[in-house]
């Protein structure tokens, strides 16, 4: 671990205690894992404690966590026949939840973002996981970093992430009739519904989707040494 890394890891522990949050170190920074009824607390210490001075929200997002640490096909053995994988699967519905996770993914949607110290020059990043039972509500950063406000309704709109405590949660990148959140990994890839203009009703219609959902199959083709000649073959033939 660096020294920077170091440096911000003790003032995290003098300043939170290894009670309230955990500390996760990579090779790309700091993480601080912290539980949703602490959220907003834990932000606004972070941003106004003169030892961390995280004045700036960069970037707020959700992730899916399903599937995590799982491979749908394996690539090791790719040939210029393609993968051997998914078209023979499901589109929609191929991936179920699997309650048994382990404890750094017990939940399934989280809440990342990232932060940046002008004071200090220090970036931090901040995890938060959406309990898995009814409603994902995590509270709203808004009140700590109000530039906040877009993020929050971009994750909402694509991870049906609910922050409580948010002035307009509204969608914002989906259309006002859009049924799920397509950044859900059990969204079907085709969507639900698909719109038209009916010359008929003179008005745009919903309807159920009509294309055929499948998993496309992708296919690398090799131009080293170990298949020129079988291509030659193939074009003079």
């Amino acid at each position: 671990m660096s020294n920077l890394k170091y440096e911000l890891s003790k003032d995290l522990i003098a300043t939170f205690g290894n009670d309230v949050i955990k500390i996760e170190e990579t090779r790309h920074g700091v993480t601080l894992v912290v539980p949703v009824d602490s959220w907003a607390d834990v932000a606004r210490e972070l941003k106004d404690n003169k030892a961390l001075m995280f004045e700036q929200l960069v970037d707020l997002c959700g992730v899916d966590y399903l599937t995590y640490g799982q491979a749908e096909w394996q690539t090791e053995g790719v040939s210029s026949t393609g993968f051997s994988r998914g078209i023979y699967r499901k589109g929609p519905g191929r991936f179920s939840w699997d309650e048994r996770r382990e404890e750094s993914v017990a939940n399934r949607f989280a809440v990342i973002v990232q932060l940046l110290s002008f004071k200090h020059n220090r970036r931090l990043t901040i995890k938060c996981f959406a309990p898995n039972e009814g409603v994902l509500s995590v509270p709203s950063l808004i009140d700590v970093w109000p530039g906040v406000n877009w993020f929050e309704r971009e994750a909402f709109d694509l991870y049906g992430i609910v922050f409580k405590g948010h002035p307009d949660l509204r969608r914002i990148l989906t259309d006002y009739g859009f049924i799920g959140h397509p950044f859900r990994k059990d969204f079907p890839l085709v969507g639900n519904v698909e719109v038209k203009y009916d010359e008929d009703q003179k008005r745009v219609v919903y309807q159920p989707v009509s294309i055929e959902p499948r998993v496309l199959v992708p296919k690398t083709i090799r131009r080293d040494s170990r298949y020129v000649d079988s291509m030659k073959d193939q074009e003079a033939s």
